[in-house]
């Protein structure tokens, strides 16, 4: 694409990159957009370093004052061969969904897998979400399984676009550090991670196991997917009946509840704790 092209937001290279806003574009495509310096720089990475998502960035889109700010990423950019653009402040309000945009803008092929590919490598710690419709919820539940060294993230039933662009800015970068799935039948992909040897634990205020009681049993320290349900209406009960336990937080003080975000936080960090609790144990 040349400079000038790319300088004007009615031309059609920048109408075809703001295609990529869609999600029928983006599924059509196998690409997305990825906005913001932190963001990008971890896409960059993980295309130098080779980390376990197969990364792949086409192209950086800079102003010239985020090139200037931002400098080591187009260095990165050249050394892992991905071209970068001078584009005006124009163009990347045209392609931002944010209100003040970083002037920095990738565009990167999908990093999904298989559900096949996450329990192939004997994973210890999966979520699983069914029907959550939030963006910026379900890419902070990346970023919180990302954190919490999670094997994948797997995406159920009628889930929002893990590639739409507040759930990217949500993750944080989680996109490009661990495997993402996307698979709209929940209940092959229960199968799939109990073959894979997993656990089924379902997290949802109905349970009748708490996750103190729940790490008391060891139910926690064992190969666990946490199924994570929808914001709104909670997890139904032909959901919860793919469990093995139901789990619920217990609440200490005045809220009535926590949001889908915290609470997949903090049941994947006490998975992830009890689980590394073992492993001391177990090699000193």
């Amino acid at each position: 694409m040349s400079r000038g092209s790319l300088n004007d937001p009615r031309s059609a290279p920048v109408r075809r990159l703001r295609g990529l806003r869609r999600r029928a574009t983006r599924a059509e495509e196998r690409r997305f957009l990825v906005e913001g310096a932190h963001a990008v720089e971890e896409a960059l990475a993980a295309m130098r370093h080779q980390h376990a998502p197969d990364v792949v960035v086409r192209d950086l889109l800079m102003t010239a004052t985020a090139a200037q700010r931002h400098s080591d990423l187009a260095s990165i950019a050249h050394e892992v061969g991905v071209a970068v653009s001078d584009v005006s402040d124009a163009v990347v309000d045209a392609l931002s969904d944010t209100v003040t945009p970083q002037g920095v803008i990738a565009v990167v092929d999908f990093v999904d897998v298989s559900v096949g590919t996450v329990v192939e490598f004997d994973p210890r710690l999966v979520a699983v979400l069914a029907d959550v419709r939030d963006p910026g919820n379900a890419g902070s539940v990346i970023r919180a399984a990302d954190a919490a060294g999670c094997d994948g993230v797997v995406f159920t039933g009628d889930s929002v676009d893990p590639y739409n662009g507040k759930a990217v800015r949500a993750a944080v970068g989680g996109h490009f550090h661990l495997p993402l799935a996307v698979d709209a039948g929940l209940e092959g992909v229960v199968d799939a991670v109990r073959s894979g040897g997993l656990q089924v634990l379902a997290a949802d205020g109905t349970g009748t196991l708490d996750l103190d009681a729940a790490g008391h049993e060891g139910l926690l320290a064992k190969p666990t997917a946490w199924l994570f349900g929808n914001e709104a209406w909670g997890m139904p009960d032909d959901v919860t009946s793919l469990a093995d336990r139901v789990i619920r937080i217990p609440i200490y003080g005045m809220a009535e509840s926590l949001n889908l975000a915290m609470s997949a936080a903090v049941c994947l960090f006490a998975s992830a704790s009890a689980q590394r609790s073992l492993d001391t144990k177990r090699f000193g």
